[in-house]
């Protein structure tokens, strides 16, 4: 992902989620810039239809909805924040072939790969060899999963 590519970015977040889920540009900005190698995006037709931003965490850290990225020099995790798919291009492979991308980045670094599950998208996530690890989650962090409207879970998958 380039900065370029932010309009349409966020184009796609507007196009995929309700309100209560639109992160304002200056985040997305501002995670580009904390982490701009684990930021990725799937073009269709030359134009961004997909995207994936994510940073280098620890298990059992949850970044709040809006919240900002912060990189962990100790990271044993790689933290998938926001994988959205813009609807006309829903069924073409590019969520998995962004999180083929998130996995190979994990394992050259020895990291596994973490995330919450909002909304419709568990199944997605399972499919993709990710399990649940509420366990993992302390009560602080459980705040963090509770910024997130409806049903939050947080689920890891070994690199």
């Amino acid at each position: 992902m380039r900065p370029a590519d932010l309009p349409a970015v966020l184009a796609v977040q507007a196009a995929c989620y309700p309100p209560a889920f639109i992160e304002p540009p200056a985040t997305l900005c501002a995670r580009l810039a904390a982490a701009p190698d684990t930021a990725w995006v799937a073009e269709r037709n030359g134009a961004p239809c997909a995207y994936l931003v994510a940073y280098r965490s620890r298990i059992g850290r949850v970044t709040p909805l809006g919240g900002d990225f912060a990189p962990d020099p100790r990271a044993d995790a790689l933290y998938l924040h926001d994988l959205a798919v813009a609807p006309e291009a829903a069924g073409a492979g590019c969520g998995s072939r962004l999180v083929d991308r998130a996995l190979r980045t994990a394992r050259r670094e020895g990291l596994q790969l973490a995330l919450v599950a909002v909304g419709d998208a568990l199944a997605f996530w399972l499919r993709q060899g990710f399990r649940d690890a509420g366990t993992l989650v302390d009560a602080a962090q459980c705040a963090h999963l509770a910024s997130y409207p409806g049903t939050a879970r947080y689920l890891v998958r070994p690199a």
